[in-house]
């Protein structure tokens, strides 16, 4: 599963934005596009593992470029939302005539001001001109389809987590507003109600062992060990640990540890080629409990 923290933009930053007039499409869709989600209802910042899945048309040409999938999510008014616009893991260069391509992503529900139904609308478009292709299904004129719907839900506060020792400010991707992380120290910190339940522990995070090998992430509630981690990838990654009522516990609060075995300071790490003086143990996307 393809996490996703970097894909996810608001409205004013849509890319590859066509033309507001609607015209009858003519061109044959080279294929159709279908989508899914792991639940029909989620709270705002829950994760889901949303399935992409495309029906290459059996006349197709050959798909002669790079094409990005475009995924729109707009409100009852039709309003953008936010995107989840990527590539997919085949290269469209490599779609051949009659193949499905189905992949799945996880995604953490922006913290956008609107609940009530969404609407997901999927297109193709080449990322250099923002031109898109046709496709079956319902075209809004524009060239996104219809692929689905969810219904988005307010927030549960009995799975809110604070960030609470260990942690660096928070910081926004200069190209994006919507994505945001905060580093940790060596060990970090959160805090959050004590679900009284079995609970899936979701933290997505990533790290730089290509300046630090050898780093090992660890999670824990006291003394008891949830989850340990060997990074060896700088990707962004999502660890599902399931937690069980007794490991959290009888108190009312309940403090989850992340800690890294080899944190380090940019400053003094020539290959990090930075004057950052701040040590830094690994960078946190979201961190989310969501009881079973």
């Amino acid at each position: 599963m393809k996490p996703l923290a970097a894909c996810v933009v608001m409205a004013m930053a849509l890319s590859a934005v066509a033309g507001c007039k609607k015209k009858e499409d003519t061109q044959p869709p080279v294929a159709t596009a279908t989508f899914s989600s792991s639940r029909a209802k989620a709270p705002l910042g829950s994760p889901l593992d949303l399935t992409y899945r495309f029906v290459v048309a059996a006349n197709a040409p050959a798909f002669d470029k790079e094409y990005r999938v475009l995924v729109h999510f707009l409100d009852s008014d039709d309003q953008l939302m936010w995107t989840d616009d990527h590539f997919p893991p085949t290269s469209t260069k490599d779609w051949k005539p009659g193949q499905r391509i189905e992949y799945v992503r996880t995604m953490f529900v922006p913290q956008y001001p609107y609940m009530g139904q969404a609407t997901i609308r999927i297109g193709l478009y080449d990322p250099e001109t923002g031109a898109r292709l046709p496709l079956g299904g319902e075209n809004d004129g524009q060239r996104a389809y219809k692929a689905g719907s969810l219904e988005l839900l307010p927030a549960s506060d009995n799975v809110f987590v604070q960030f609470k020792d260990g942690w660096h400010n928070a910081e926004v991707a200069a190209e994006n507003a919507q994505v945001e992380w905060q580093w940790t120290k060596k060990t970090a910190t959160l805090a959050l109600r004590n679900p009284r339940r079995d609970a899936t522990f979701f933290l997505h995070f990533d790290g730089r062992p290509d300046l630090v090998p050898g780093q090992v992430v660890t999670v824990r509630i006291g003394d008891t060990v949830l989850d340990t981690y060997n990074l060896t990838t700088t990707e962004e990654i999502i660890r599902r640990i399931p937690v069980t009522a007794a490991q959290f516990g009888e108190a009312e609060n309940v403090d989850v540890t992340i800690e890294v075995n080899q944190a380090f300071v940019p400053a003094q790490t020539p290959a990090a080629k930075s004057s950052d003086p701040r040590e830094l143990g690994i960078r946190v996307f979201h961190a989310f409990i969501e009881p079973k």
